[in-house]
């Protein structure tokens, strides 16, 4: 069962001149997952996020962290146990780089040696050699090596929760794909907590694991981004989306989503003569061989044993067939059918086990359906 980090119940922010950020919101984050919150300029989403740790205090409403209401907890302990990271980076100009990420174990009483150990460790997890980066100063820095190094001072105390807001809003196009590409990287290597606000639909969709539409204070949708794309909750949140909702699914969607389980399959101990019976009775014209494991190893046609009696089928196969991963993307598989001007491919996993074939039909369904097989 799924543990739930986060709990907002009923949460509401109205600042003192009447403006109402968050208006009665309520919602579960769990562990390891990360949700990203997206909707336009003024709609709550930073609000909402800055209330877990009380950089906005609500009105009303209880928020719980691990099931406690963080009303309880020490403000100053809170919130060195949970990474931030905003989009101007926020780094003091007059300490170095190593200054900057060691400042909160700094501040929780760690080592000296810790400190610089734990900086090194960061410094390389985000891709920055840290003997040529733990003295440099901020303005030293370009704006991509910047926001790495908040990315690394938010990680440093390693916090469960990672609070990241707008953090590659303000970079440059190719810099920004180069670091939410590196968030994927690390994400899947830290297992954090991640709340991440974004005005982007594309980079919240390339990012969470669900979803949170906001539209003034309040939540319209919450769901894993294939489920948005499909399924908008409404006009609004189909807006959000855009046009082009089947080539978002197409990049987001795996090969595993849309392939189908395969049936005519064979043993590559098989002899000729159960290889045409299984041909026969399903008529096929070709059959997948696998060994004891699973492992795929080509495939065997009908006319390569028709007039076979006796022998193995592994005498004949076909070893030089193409093949695509189950957890690749169907944009990929498709490109590869184009090149190699296939109807089919096998479907494989990492260990090139074989999971199923993915075939032009799937596609063509795929898009059809508005990505949904």
């Amino acid at each position: 069962m799924t543990n739930t980090i986060i709990r907002f119940d009923s949460v509401s922010k109205i600042f003192p001149e009447g403006t109402k950020a968050v208006d009665d919101v309520s919602f579960e984050i769990f562990e390891g997952e990360c949700a990203t919150f997206v909707g336009p300029s003024g709609c709550g989403k930073t609000t909402t996020v800055k209330l877990v740790n009380r950089l906005v205090e609500p009105t009303q409403g209880t928020i719980y962290l691990n099931g406690e209401d963080i009303s309880s907890i020490d403000v100053i302990a809170l919130r060195r146990n949970i990474g931030y990271v905003i989009q101007d980076v926020g780094l003091f100009p007059h300490m170095t780089v190593a200054q900057n990420i060691s400042l909160v174990p700094k501040l929780k009483g760690w080592s000296p040696g810790e400190q610089q150990r734990r900086t090194d460790e960061l410094l390389t997890l985000v891709g920055l050699e840290p003997e040529g980066f733990r003295n440099r100063y901020p303005h030293q820095l370009s704006g991509g090596q910047k926001q790495r190094v908040g990315v690394a001072r938010g990680l440093a105390a390693d916090p469960p929760v990672i609070l990241m807001d707008e953090p590659f809003g303000a970079l440059d196009p190719i810099t920004r794909a180069q670091l939410q590409d590196e968030f994927l990287r690390l994400r899947s290597r830290l297992k954090k907590t991640i709340l991440f606000v974004t005005h982007d639909m594309d980079e919240a969709i390339k990012l969470g694991d669900r979803i949170a539409v906001m539209r003034s204070g309040r939540i319209v949708q919450f769901d894993p981004p294939i489920k948005i794309l499909r399924e908008p909750a409404d006009p609004f949140v189909e807006n959000l989306i855009g046009k082009e909702s089947g080539l978002k699914l197409m990049k987001l969607s795996k090969i595993s989503d849309i392939m189908e389980i395969v049936m005519n399959k064979i043993s590559d101990k098989s002899a000729f003569k159960e290889a045409k019976r299984l041909m026969e009775g399903e008529g096929s014209d070709i059959l997948l061989v696998v060994d004891d494991w699973e492992v795929f190893q080509g495939v065997i046609r009908f006319d390569q044993i028709i007039r076979k009696e006796e022998g193995r089928i592994s005498e004949l196969i076909d070893r030089d067939v193409p093949v695509v991963k189950d957890n690749g993307e169907v944009r990929e598989a498709l490109e590869m059918m184009l090149k190699k001007k296939a109807v089919w491919l096998p479907v494989v996993d990492d260990e090139r086990r074989l999971k199923g074939i993915i075939t032009m039909t799937h596609f063509a369904c795929f898009f059809a359906e508005g990505g949904q097989v």
